[in-house]
């Protein structure tokens, strides 16, 4: 039987991913120190261990019971606005723990290392954005994520270590964190309305993003070792339509039916315009037509009335305090 591995599986993407793989009769282990994630996610039928790939010990201990075919990594702290502030964090969970995880996959073997990336490596660049402009990230986020995607590049020039990269971007959908604040506008928008409050954007509200929903980026990434022809490239994934923040804080309020109630906060410093171009992943994975942004917003506020509204989680250890939001000022030390 194949055998993988799949951090953060009690977080979002991963815990998708997992029913995914589990439908196509892998055998998963799965990972997650759940600061982000909810053991109620993970799916019935994986065997989970719960740590930190910053941990060494704990993940090198992870092989002891056999090795892996393949080694999803989804584990990470993906607030790209935030990063700035909590840039030692930033670096130690998203890069660090990653070589940790690389290392051991090169030292057993590993058929193929499929990381999830994000669009956060390209920076500031020309919308709709093809896997041939070299990243130039904005943020210590994408920073992390880019040195990843070139560890893995000369892992494999070395080592022989086959791997395949995912930059998705804005991917909304069913068991998303919504108590997180400083990530994924979608939940938060959607966890405001549901607590009366109104929904607020930092800026004008013009910035653009294609909101990508999971049934579009989940299946791909689980095919992934499967195609070899996906072997050392690098694919953009997610939705084609952008639409502005200000647009989707409608879909939202049109999701729940109620008016659109919007708090305008001053503009942070963040990337305007961000969505990607998919030709090459149809190319390689001729996924089905994906589900449109009214639709998947509808999905979403469906399991998020089902659930209720969550108290928003602070994050508490602020590195640097230098130019903070105002509306995160509370958070310092």
């Amino acid at each position: 039987m194949t055998r993988a591995l799949i951090t953060g599986v009690a977080g979002f993407i991963g815990s998708h991913l997992a029913r995914h793989c589990l439908e196509m009769g892998f055998e998963i282990l799965g990972v997650d120190d759940l600061s982000g994630g909810f053991i109620d996610n993970v799916p019935d039928g994986v065997i989970f261990r719960r740590g930190s790939i910053v941990d060494n010990s704990f993940v090198t201990g992870l092989w002891d019971d056999g090795g892996f075919d393949y080694v999803y990594h989804l584990a990470a702290y993906a607030a790209e606005g935030l990063s700035h502030f909590i840039r030692r964090f930033n670096y130690t969970n998203n890069l660090i723990g990653s070589v940790n995880l690389i290392n051991q996959s090169v030292l057993h073997g590993v058929k193929c290392f499929a990381f999830t990336s994000s669009i956060a490596v390209y920076g500031e660049c020309e919308p709709p954005i093809t896997e041939e402009v070299v990243p130039k990230p904005a943020d210590p986020y994408g920073i992390a994520k880019y040195a990843v995607e070139l560890d893995l590049a000369a892992a494999h020039q070395l080592f022989g270590l086959p791997y395949t990269i995912f930059r998705p971007h804005n991917v909304y959908g069913e068991l998303q964190n919504i108590s997180d604040k400083y990530r994924n506008v979608v939940g938060i928008f959607m966890n405001q309305v549901l607590a009366g409050k109104p929904m607020t954007i930092f800026g004008d509200g013009q910035q653009t993003r294609a909101f990508s929903y999971i049934d579009d980026v989940a299946p791909i990434i689980a095919r992934a070792p499967l195609v070899e022809a996906a072997y050392g490239h690098v694919f953009n994934i997610g939705a084609d339509q952008p639409c502005t923040v200000l647009e989707l804080a409608h879909e939202v309020a049109s999701a729940f039916e109620v008016e659109p109630r919007i708090e305008h906060l001053p503009a942070r410093k963040e990337v305007v315009h961000a969505f990607a171009s998919h030709q090459k992943v149809r190319r390689v994975f001729d996924p089905p037509s994906p589900v449109g942004l009214s639709e998947g917003i509808r999905r979403m506020a469906d399991w998020v009335k089902r659930r209720g509204a969550v108290e928003p989680v602070e994050f508490t250890d602020i590195e640097i305090a230098v130019n903070l939001p105002p509306s995160w000022k509370r958070l310092r030390k």
